[in-house]
């Protein structure tokens, strides 16, 4: 008799710090270091440099995660699949990689790679939970050697139906069947603080849904039956296919997609661009105070 066939999991939400642990060394499995701070870009490569977990590269949030900022967009546009395509096969990831993405600690910039990659067809790719934080915090081993990826050609199959944009956003927010969720904290949306953008406030019809809503106290993601429980007041009925999620720059609006996943609430859309390319048209309107529904 043959040897029995052994099949390993692929991991799409989350992984835990041992569970990633037995596989630092497997170089079917790229680990990605996401660390980034928005007041101080180079924050996260200098953390990276210092520290980091064995054989993962560093993805910059500003460079590789996302394209150069132009008059009419975001903070944060997304690289053409071709772009981003060019840097994952830098990375030397091909379809039968195990992907895994860490940041400090919350995953709310971690998030964005794991939306991505999704976005370009590749479904095994996970978030670390607890991020670098709980990786040292379990006492696992560190590194500061940066690893050297053979390259490959990755081909990017992009989702159109993954992103909306600002003309889309707007039309649908008008419809009672269809909802966006801001993932900024509360004093951001409400237009009472903005320690970031130009323009305080939010996209008149859309409702408040902090991205700390998906943790728990530690800083972990909640339970899925907490997370449905959440999202269900939050979308008031919306079928997850008609949610759209943003932020200030579509960065931690994809913690959002990532806590549906975990909630097993699929098919939410991203947009993008959100608040910092809305407020670039002056026609757009704004919107103060709380959610208006």
């Amino acid at each position: 008799m043959g040897a029995a066939l052994i099949i390993l999991p692929m991991y799409t939400t989350l992984i835990s710090p041992p569970e990633l642990a037995t596989r630092v060394g497997d170089s079917s499995w790229l680990i990605v270091d996401c660390r980034f701070e928005l007041t101080n870009p180079a924050a996260g490569a200098a953390a990276y440099r210092a520290s980091h977990i064995p054989n993962a590269v560093y993805a910059h949030l500003d460079r590789d995660l996302a394209a150069p900022i132009t008059p009419s967009s975001g903070r944060h546009p997304l690289p053409s699949p071709a772009q981003f395509a060019a840097t994952l096969g830098a990375w030397g990831v091909d379809k039968d990689t195990q992907v895994i993405a860490y940041d400090g600690d919350s995953g709310m910039y971690a998030a964005r790679l794991w939306w991505m990659l999704r976005w370009v067809g590749h479904r095994k790719v996970a978030v670390l939970e607890g991020g670098f934080k709980a990786w040292s915090a379990a006492g696992l081993p560190v590194s500061n050697e940066i690893p050297q990826r053979t390259p490959t050609r990755f081909q990017a199959q992009p989702d159109r139906n993954a992103w909306l944009d600002a003309a889309a956003v707007a039309d649908r927010v008008q419809r009672s069947d269809w909802r966006l969720l801001d993932a900024r904290a509360p004093e951001r949306f409400a237009g009472a603080v903005e320690p970031i953008d130009a323009v305080a406030g939010h996209v008149p019809g859309a409702s408040n849904h902090p991205f700390a809503l998906n943790l728990t106290a530690d800083g972990r993601f909640a339970s899925a039956p907490q997370l449905q429980a959440r999202f269900a007041q939050s979308q008031a009925g919306v079928a997850d296919d008609q949610t759209i999620v943003m932020c200030g720059s579509g960065v931690t609006a994809c913690h959002l997609l990532l806590a549906l996943e975990i909630a097993g609430k699929p098919g939410a859309k991203l947009y993008p661009g959100s608040w910092s390319e809305w407020i670039r048209d002056p026609q757009r309107p704004v919107a103060k105070g709380p959610a208006e529904r």
